[in-house]
């Protein structure tokens, strides 16, 4: 039986998982098991919410699919990615669009999310992958662009006409987010995570060390609206949050050991969702602080 038929026979478990999960009252940082191990292949990444709470994720029951997850923890097939894509990263702009890194074919797709239309945003054959995407609040994106066979990698900034720009090298450029000031640019690479200061026009400067970690290596990353940074330790099967001073805050232990992304959502913000590729699906924490952003799409 396919994996996807499984869903509504589990689902009146999965309900009283999804309770506890928009409760404000749940338990800070101890995480849960949001829906059952391999229902999205290794390749689960990129997870995001809308404004109404849905949770997308890529990959589910199959390569290429788009995945979501209702605040009841029903899943289900979203769309079907055309042209043999496949999505890493996603993020919604300001228009409620989806924008999916589409590492197959070098492209930053869009989606409608009401005719479920998908189309080609950015193109860029200098590119790698991309594999993860940050949005400011001008709608612009900040690709990361690992090369893992040679180690090396770069970042991409992707205005809002699709103009593709190359802001720096930067070894296996991984998890890459904006700070809640729109002043700063994180990006880690194997296990340091570095600061660039971020201009208003988009371009970066002053990259420095933010943290370096002595084990494992880190994958996808978001900030709260203070600007701790919530990382996934690949390998350690944590979520390690960071101060913007660049200090351990505290580890959320995973019941997975290869969490590949995390995002905010639930209703106030506060609810952290994880993809697992040893897992092949999502598991999810509360936190005291909201999304940054959760936030901006509300504003």
């Amino acid at each position: 039986m396919p994996r996807i038929l499984i869903f509504s026979m589990i689902y009146g478990a999965l309900s009283i998982a999804a309770s506890a999960q928009n409760s404000s009252s749940s338990e800070l940082f101890k995480s849960s098991v949001l829906i059952p191990v391999n229902s999205f292949t290794s390749g689960v990444e990129g997870p995001a919410t809308d404004k109404s709470g849905i949770v997308y994720a890529v990959n589910l029951d199959h390569q290429g699919t788009i995945g979501q997850i209702t605040p009841d923890a029903k899943a289900s097939i979203f769309i079907e990615l055309p042209g043999g894509s496949i999505g890493n990263g996603i993020r919604f702009d300001s228009r409620g669009n989806m924008l999916i890194a589409d590492y197959i074919n070098h492209n930053v797709l869009k989606v409608d999310m009401k005719t479920k239309m998908v189309t080609v945003f950015a193109h860029e054959p200098r590119m790698t992958q991309p594999n993860d995407i940050a949005i400011d609040n001008k709608d612009r994106l900040y690709a990361s662009d690992p090369d893992f066979k040679n180690g090396t990698g770069r970042i991409w900034r992707i205005d809002t006409d699709g103009r593709v720009t190359f802001l720096d090298s930067l070894g296996t450029a991984n998890g890459i987010e904006v700070s809640p000031d729109e002043k700063t640019l994180y990006v880690n690479a194997s296990r340091k995570v570095w600061a660039y200061d971020l201009a208003p026009d988009g371009n970066v400067s002053n990259k420095r060390m933010l943290i370096e970690f002595s084990d494992f290596g880190m994958d996808g990353m978001r900030c709260d609206i203070k600007s701790n940074l919530y990382i996934a330790r690949f390998g350690k099967g944590t979520v390690v949050e960071v101060s913007p001073q660049g200090k351990i805050i505290r580890e959320i232990s995973l019941t997975g050991k290869r969490p590949t992304n995390v995002a905010f959502g639930g209703k106030d913000g506060r609810t952290i969702y994880v993809t697992l590729q040893d897992q092949g699906n999502l598991e999810y924490f509360r936190v005291d602080i909201p999304g940054r952003e959760w936030a901006m799409q509300r504003n």
